[in-house]
This record gives structure tokens, sequence and C-alpha cells, in this order.
């Protein structure tokens, strides 16, 4: 299984996570960011995708014996959790983001059954909004979600306090402040990047950038 210290460092080296304080990401919703996080490239890397579903199964065995169902959020957490429910033999449903437009109209994409234990896959948590709705997905239609997992979390505490309210378990295989003590550890980052970059994650929708 690899280490939190050993995936930020990959996720760094394929440029998945790329830092920039002096010229910050403006994400979706609004937030300037000076980090941004693509973990689809991950899927470019066969020996580091394996790696992770390898950490996530074993995670999985350890903390969620119960697991029935490996459920992916579209779209950057669907194939990781085809590869883990692949290695649990499990089955694998995912859940779109809204309901298909045509068709049956579907939200939830595969086999779920009334009462199945699920384990969510989702490839990073920001602000936790898109994987609390698919948590609450599932519990609306009759499953029962154990934990969710992400390959990368910022640790906003935007995001720690959404989780905290809504009661799901979270966890992430790395995450942010682990990034910055072995940048800092390796001499990427220097005292004052570290804390600016520390400053902005407890609080990113008002935190202002000197550049």
């Amino acid at each position: 299984m690899l280490t939190k210290q050993q995936l930020a460092k990959q996720l760094l080296e394929i440029k998945a996570v790329q830092i920039q304080p002096d010229r910050p990401f403006k994400w979706t919703s609004g937030i300037q960011s000076p980090v941004y996080c693509d973990n689809r490239l991950t899927m470019s890397f066969p020996v580091l995708r394996g790696a992770i579903a390898d950490s996530f199964t074993t995670y999985i065995k350890e903390h969620y014996p119960m697991a029935e169902v490996v459920v992916g959020c579209a779209t950057a957490g669907i194939p990781h959790a085809a590869w883990v429910a692949e290695r649990l033999q499990l089955p694998m449903a995912y859940v779109r983001s809204e309901p298909k437009g045509h068709g049956k109209q579907n939200k939830i994409e595969g086999n779920l059954l009334e009462s199945q234990h699920c384990v969510i896959i989702e490839d990073l948590i920001s602000t936790g909004k898109s994987s609390i709705a698919v948590a609450d997905s599932i519990v609306e239609a009759g499953g029962i979600v154990d934990g969710v997992l992400s390959i990368f979390s910022y640790e906003l505490s935007e995001g720690r306090e959404a989780f905290k309210q809504s009661g799901y378990p979270y966890y992430s295989m790395t995450d942010f402040p682990t990034m910055l003590e072995w940048m800092k550890d390796e001499g990427r980052i220097n005292d004052e990047t570290l804390a600016t970059l520390l400053g902005w994650m407890e609080s990113p929708r008002s935190f202002s950038f000197n550049y």
C-alpha cells in the first residue's frame, strides 16, 4: 500500500497536482487556489493507477469489510472504482452528477440493491459537496454508505466541516498538508510559501494573494 508521502510525490511528478501561489487557479466555485489537482492524469500511468487501486483495495478490506458495492463518482472516480471492484470481485456502480436526460433518466448506473453496503471512490475532495451529494443519492436509493475514499484531498476547513455535518466517514490516500510537508522537507518550498499555502487552506474563500 502506498504511503501518503509516496503518493503525494508521484502525483507531483506526473503533474497531476500543480502548485503556483504566484499565479492562482480559479475553480468553478469561484475560489482562487494556489493548487490544482487533476487526477485524471493517473489513468495514463499504469503502474501508478495500479498502485492506487491496490491501496484502495487494501484500505477497504481493512476498514470496510462489509462492503458489497464499489461506487464511482462521475466522472473521474469511475475508472478507479472499476479497477477496485475488479480486485475485490464486487459489483460496481456509479452516480451521475445529474439524472440522465433520456431513456430511464437514471442517476445511479449499475445494480444497487436496498440495504447494500457501499464504498464510494472519488478522485478528489475539495469542499466535499459533490462527494456528499453522491452519498446522499445512494442513501435515497436505499443503500448504506460505509465510507467515502479519495485519491487526494485539499483538506479545506470547509470540506472537513461538510463531512462532519453529513456524518459520512471519509479518507484520502494523500492530501495537501502531506504534500506540503514533503515539499518542505525536500527544500522545494520555503517557510514563507508554506505559511501562504497553509493560510489559504484554512480560509480559501477569503484569502488574498499578493501577486
